[in-house]
């Protein structure tokens, strides 16, 4: 009996010691981690690539093999091309505001003032509230009869200003008071790729608040020794020390805004006529739509190369700012 209870006491040990392994904790850490991004991102993303070479239609997951026949198709069709444009205006001009304006409200929003915490939760609103709810209320401000940002601009009495400039930079020719923010197709582009920086706009504020964080205060006296303040000490001090953590913000938003649904389809539906199509609204316009699977699966992977890199940029980047 007692050899017995000395054998069960060893391999309870046993199990205890693995238990408190690195290795086996590591492993039992991270595998519930592993087991999620295999069944909802890799099984599906390995079917996709599946679908892009064959004809499967709607109602089959499985069809004759076809080759690169529907990446050429797609690649002949106008639309196609002009979501791929859009694709890339839309991801670089929301990236470009979102780049400017975290800059400047992590300045702003760092200082002491009466009511800080207050402006902070609202700078955080669009990124923590649902999307569909967020962009539904940006479609009523856009309104084509009941404008909320129509009726401010003619208060301001910058209406008519704002349809000259429009005018002279030649972004919508026969622009007229009041403006059809969804209904013409280059005030429409501009209009997703606003909506969605400021959605996005938070999570760089955050990112940008942690990166001032990590700056010593040794460099802010310097600074304010030297006569640094307001832009140029932003411009020299500020976004020189936070190039490799605003990088990864970028780098981030990148992927965010490529890969985004919501905002086209809530907003436009990729219309006024395909005008703001974008890759994931046309292949689901195809995909889903039209029922063909297999085209709109190789639609959608044609972001695929893109965001390959975009990852190894971000994960080079954040490595970089970790060690620094």
């Amino acid at each position: 009996m007692e050899a017995q209870a000395a054998r069960a006491g060893s391999r309870g040990s046993h199990w205890r010691h693995a238990l408190e392994s690195r290795r086996v904790l590591a492993i039992l850490l991270i595998a519930p981690a592993v087991v999620f991004m295999v069944l909802v991102v890799g099984v599906p993303f390995v079917w996709a690539i599946y679908l892009s070479f064959t004809d499967a239609i709607g109602g089959s997951l499985s069809g004759n093999w076809v080759g690169f026949d529907n990446f050429a198709s797609a690649w002949q069709d106008d639309n196609f091309r002009r979501a791929l444009r859009n694709t890339f205006i839309f991801t670089l001009g929301s990236q470009a505001i979102v780049l400017v304006g975290a800059a400047v409200l992590s300045n702003f929003l760092v200082r002491d003032f009466r009511g800080k915490w207050i402006v902070r939760f609202l700078v955080v609103l669009p990124w923590a509230a649902p999307v569909v709810l967020s962009t539904i209320t940006w479609l009523w401000l856009f309104d084509s009869l009941y404008s909320v940002a129509n009726w401010t601009l003619a208060r301001l009495h910058l209406d008519n200003a704002l349809v000259w400039l429009l005018g002279a930079v030649n972004l919508e020719e026969g622009a007229q008071v009041p403006l059809q923010w969804l209904g013409r197709p280059n005030l429409a582009l501009l209009a997703i790729t606003v909506v969605h920086a400021w959605r996005i706009l938070p999570f760089a504020v955050v990112i940008f608040i942690a990166g001032r964080a990590s700056i010593p205060t040794e460099v802010e006296d310097a600074s304010k020794i030297d006569g640094a303040t307001g832009v140029k000490k932003l411009w020299y001090v500020d976004i020189p020390l936070q190039l490799p953590i605003a990088l990864v913000a970028v780098l981030f938003g990148i992927v965010f805004t490529a890969a985004d649904f919501g905002v086209v389809y809530i907003l436009t539906h990729g219309g006024p006529f395909n005008a703001t199509q974008v890759l994931p609204t046309w292949a689901y316009a195809i995909g889903i739509d039209s029922g063909s699977l297999g085209e709109g699966a190789a639609i959608s992977l044609f972001l695929f190369p893109l965001l390959v890199v975009v990852s190894i940029g971000m994960l080079f980047f954040a490595r970089r700012a970790q060690v620094s």
